[in-house]
């Protein structure tokens, strides 16, 4: 039997220009291994006014939003790869555009949420109007990710209009539960009822725990799927408990209904994966040349103006260590947030505590991102003061994958992580991480056999714990060279592999049994049949 499956993200790196973090990576690689098991996947993400134009338009999409009659066109668009079972959709309406965070989110710092909620409240009932017309066929498993497509939960529960949701298995993914989509009830142009004013529904059902005169989207797709899940079986476990800042970011305040979840048999953690074959490989050998070369290209952008001085500056560092290279590079690649890099922000001095350590044996350590203003701020102030710390403040696929192949040591240490990709592709390269123990980390890398894990009960102790331990990988490097190989040969042999998660997608998730499954239980039935 063909399963059809549905897709619904802000993100999809299966077509370019569609990813701001992981979950383009996921969103890209599942449906890879769903198709390649003779099931069909649609995915859909919003256009944002750029990623409809290279498409073909399928459908006129006429429903209600905001109370006015609304129209949207939804178009095919082609994957970065071109694979039989797998179509690639956008919706474009005027009223999604660009943000300012990966062209795809918004900044609000005043009210948060505030432009996103409003553009993916239009986006999860132009995705219902396409199912209800039919434009992916009939779903037999609808797969949403994160908070911005909760509210087709919503739509399923409540819209009168959309009762053909119900005809099919709802999975919830959390990608980062820290980030909920709270927004108002009423009383805002942000706001459920502004979104949606035709609609009756219980608020008791969709409330945020903290704030009762607004709704909490993540907590809409907790509650309300039929299967919800974490992606790591150690983030499944820290989201049930209350989060204690800084020291233990758990539940985010969602606990209850995580635990709820659990009890009910709904909550399930599993692994993501990381591709091993047919993948992007770097030339070695090509770090600082890619980076100047492509330093060069923002130079010219007018929308790094603002910046270029500093992008001048990062290439003059370069340029030195073209003709004195260092002899030991570590690196982090990740967006500027509190998540990623909050033990720098909060003590700045354990960052130059560990540039002293790296000047002491000739390395460098080199962060590449963009993100939060006070992040750029501090690292480029950091950058002026320290001559072995360069700051990418720039995205570069090329750079990336030199940093991925061509660093010694891959620096990690998040506040906290549902996952994490980053680890999986250094570790591919046969670089090792030091990571913080906490969430997916816990499940990928192992202290002292794969890779370095720090930790302690206060931040205080983990911060000793993150010096501690990144003294003593360099000194594996340097002192005792055949361990510090054996590191490296073991994190380039562990396997995270997206067919084993896939195969507990369908175990636990999708409740399926994929094509392989149902042959192979024919061919056992025929083998065991009497004469």
């Amino acid at each position: 039997m063909n399963n059809n499956f549905l897709f619904v993200s802000a993100e999809n790196d299966g077509i370019p220009n569609c990813k701001a973090g992981g979950m383009g990576d996921v969103v890209r690689d599942v449906p890879r291994h769903i198709a390649a098991r003779g099931d069909t996947v649609n995915v859909v993400t919003p256009s944002y006014g750029r990623l409809h134009q290279q498409g073909k338009p399928v459908m006129e999409l006429n429903f209600s939003y905001r109370g006015y009659d609304q129209q949207a066109v939804i178009y095919e668009v082609p994957g970065k790869k071109i694979l039989p079972g797998i179509a690639h959709y956008v919706i474009d309406h005027p009223d999604i555009k660009s943000g300012d965070i990966a062209h795809i989110y918004y900044n609000d710092p005043v009210q948060p949420f505030f432009q996103d909620a409003n553009a993916f409240s239009l986006f999860c009932i132009a995705v219902a109007e396409a199912v209800k017309q039919g434009v992916f066929g009939k779903p037999d498993v609808v797969h949403l990710h994160d908070w911005h497509t909760s509210l087709l939960l919503f739509l399923k529960k409540y819209h009168p209009s959309y009762a053909v949701l119900r005809n099919s298995r709802w999975v919830y993914s959390i990608h980062n539960l820290a980030i909920q989509g709270i927004r108002p009830f009423r009383d805002n142009a942000s706001s459920l009822e502004a979104f949606y004013p035709e609609v009756v529904f219980n608020a008791e059902e969709l409330v945020d725990p903290r704030y009762p005169d607004c709704i909490n989207l993540m907590a809409v797709g907790i509650r309300h799927a039929d299967a919800v899940h974490t992606v790591s079986p150690s983030y499944r476990e820290d989201v049930q408990q209350a989060s204690k800042p800084p020291h233990f970011i758990g539940g985010e305040g969602l606990e209850a209904d995580l635990k709820k979840a659990d009890k009910e048999g709904r909550l399930f953690g599993i692994l993501n994966g990381c591709n091993y074959n047919n993948i992007r490989v770097a030339e070695k050998g090509w770090l600082w040349k890619n980076t100047l070369s492509d330093l060069f290209i923002w130079l010219q952008q007018p929308n790094k103006k603002y910046k270029s001085d500093f992008l001048a500056h990062t290439g003059h560092k370069i340029t030195r260590l073209l003709s004195h290279k260092p002899d030991f590079v570590c690196c982090s690649v990740a967006r500027l947030t509190e998540q990623k890099f909050y033990f720098y922000k909060e003590d700045p001095d354990l960052l130059r505590e560990l540039l002293d350590i790296l000047e002491r044996r000739n390395g460098v350590y080199i962060i590449l991102g963009t993100g939060a203003p006070e992040y750029e701020e501090l690292f480029r102030s950091l950058s002026y003061e320290r001559e072995n710390f360069l700051f990418i403040n720039a995205q570069s696929e090329d750079v990336i994958d030199s940093l991925y192949l061509e660093s010694d040591l891959y620096l990690m240490p998040s506040l906290f992580e549902p996952c994490g990709i980053s680890q999986m592709l250094a570790m591919r390269n046969g670089q090792p991480c030091l990571v913080n123990h906490t969430g997916g980390l816990k499940d990928t890398v192992a202290h002292m056999k794969t890779g370095f894990a720090f930790e302690g009960e206060t931040l205080d102790k983990k911060k000793r714990s993150f010096v501690k331990v990144f003294k003593k990988a360099l000194d594996l490097y340097f002192d005792e060279p055949e361990k510090w190989k054996a590191v490296c040969r073991a994190a380039s042999e562990a396997r995270f592999s997206w067919e084993n998660s896939v195969d507990d997608y369908y175990r636990d998730l999708y409740k399926l049994k994929d094509a392989d499954d149902e042959e192979n239980g024919k061919k056992k039935k025929k083998a065991g049949a009497r004469p």
